[in-house]
């Protein structure tokens, strides 16, 4: 078991590639080198929906400590399979109010709302597309599809918090991926018995 810690803790700093998909040591945001945190497969049942790869200033290995973490932050998803937009949006709305205290949700409601048309419009998500969730102090979460900002940043900060709980809040969408998202498992393709 100490070996496969160690082996979890050890391949952020080379990277990781993951049911095909290759998350790089580093990213930057802005001006600003981040260093991938961790990564991890995102299973419903036994099927393989996408991969996401957390960047961060500083390791993390808590949802509080990543939250706390100075400077920008990223969250990377790359998908396995098709899913329609719109399905998507709403089941991270659904998880954003899952995970979150009902006044911070209903504060990041105008920020949900933008994502849900930026879901809306794209209409589908193909095997391959990915997105990413690019957080900056005082400039807010800016939501990339396939590499491209999709308009202005969201400001308010409760935003991003209601977000990230998706994937390492008390209710996650896949416990064994907020596991890896936090350095705390292996990265592997294994699915995980629910």
């Amino acid at each position: 078991m100490a070996g496969l810690m160690g082996k979890a803790m050890a391949q952020p700093a080379t990277g990781v590639e993951l049911a095909g998909v290759k998350y790089t040591p580093g990213a930057s945001v802005g001006d600003s080198a981040l260093k991938l945190n961790g990564a991890g497969v995102r299973y419903r049942f036994v099927v393989q929906v996408y991969t996401a790869g957390l960047y961060l200033a500083t390791q993390a290995d808590t949802p509080e400590a990543v939250l706390a973490a100075p400077g920008p932050k990223r969250l990377h998803v790359v998908m396995l399979r098709d899913i329609d937009a719109g399905e998507l949006g709403r089941l991270f709305t659904r998880g954003m109010q899952e995970n979150a205290a009902k006044e911070d949700f209903s504060k990041s409601i105008p920020g949900t709302l933008r994502m849900a048309d930026i879901f809306s419009a794209k209409k589908r998500l193909t095997k391959g597309e990915s997105f990413s969730v690019d957080y900056a102090p005082g400039v807010g979460t800016q939501v990339l599809v396939n590499g491209k900002p999709t308009g202005e940043p969201i400001t308010e900060p409760e935003f991003f918090r209601a977000l990230m709980g998706i994937w390492l809040g008390p209710n996650p969408a896949d416990s064994g991926l907020k596991q890896a998202l936090l350095g705390r498992a292996a990265m592997s393709n294994n699915p995980r018995q629910r």
